[in-house]
């Protein structure tokens, strides 16, 4: 499709990991400014840590293919619809995004702590369901698994407040889990980030919480906190496991700051966006 529309078109496919960060500074040093990852947010996620740590001012173009495909939501970028997605690619309409940053890894959807993580080691697991069913039917099973974890928190500066946990979401976007609304309000670019904490509670009213993350109405109960602001830090009992747009990370440190990159990346949007 992008080479009907005309103009120099390369491709290239992953095999392995890495190959995203290794493909995008390929294709940037033969001059390419526009790199499109077809897959989901962990594709669009690698593509977009290249670009960010290359310097190039290239544009990143998303094409919904994967299991989660959270950022194209809060972008407006159709899925399965190819032909649009190929149009948005040719017309070059762009848009600066922040990103956050949590130890050597950028974000642009969400960083998730604690039941966010469960869902997605659960996820590795079940072989026979795909895409937003998959997350759905995942966080089901881990609303009566899932412990809790304690954790100190700070939002820029302030002091910090301890707190038993269910999950922490560091949004940069509005939607994560292949639907659920997050963080409603949350602005791709101003130059901040939004913390929802949600506290321990029990099995019934984890699954109350469950419905009403799936309406974006979870920030009027009295379990659920929302801050915005630049940087969030953290203390764990342990270094934790975390998740940046849906890939596994185990942390180096107990304490972990988390920071907003203002105009991180320049991404690729419909006009009308």
């Amino acid at each position: 499709m992008l080479q009907a529309l005309g103009g120099a078109v390369a491709h290239g496919i992953t095999a392995a990991a890495g190959d995203c960060a290794r493909l995008t500074a390929e294709a940037l040093g033969r001059g390419f400014r526009r790199i499109v990852g077809v897959g989901g947010d962990g594709t669009w996620s690698n593509v977009g840590n290249a670009i960010i740590r290359s310097g190039v001012d290239a544009a990143l173009g998303l094409v919904p293919a994967g299991t989660g495909c959270d950022l194209a939501k809060s972008l407006g970028i159709p899925a399965r619809d190819l032909a649009r997605c190929a149009r948005i690619v040719r017309d070059g309409h762009s848009r600066r995004i922040d990103a956050g940053r949590i130890e050597d890894h950028y974000f642009l959807n969400v960083a998730g702590f604690g039941f966010d993580i469960a869902v997605i080691e659960d996820s590795r697991k079940v072989q026979y369901l795909g895409g937003d069913l998959l997350y759905l039917y995942c966080a089901l099973r881990q609303l009566h698994r899932f412990p809790g974890f304690p954790v100190s928190l700070a939002v820029d500066g302030e002091a910090p407040k301890h707190r038993e946990m269910l999950m922490l979401v560091v949004a940069n976007a509005r939607i994560f889990g292949g639907g659920f609304k997050i963080a409603p309000e949350a602005d791709l670019g101003d130059g901040r980030l939004d913390v929802v904490s949600f506290a321990n509670m029990p099995l019934l009213r984890r699954l109350s919480i469950m419905g009403r993350l799936l309406r974006g109405t979870h920030g009027r109960a009295p379990e659920v906190a929302s801050r915005r602001g630049r940087r969030l830090d953290l203390r764990f009992d342990a270094p934790p496991a975390y998740e940046t747009d849906g890939e596994w990370h185990r942390a180096a440190s107990a304490d972990l700051s988390i920071e907003a990159v203002p105009g991180a990346l320049r991404v690729l949007v419909p006009r009308e966006a």
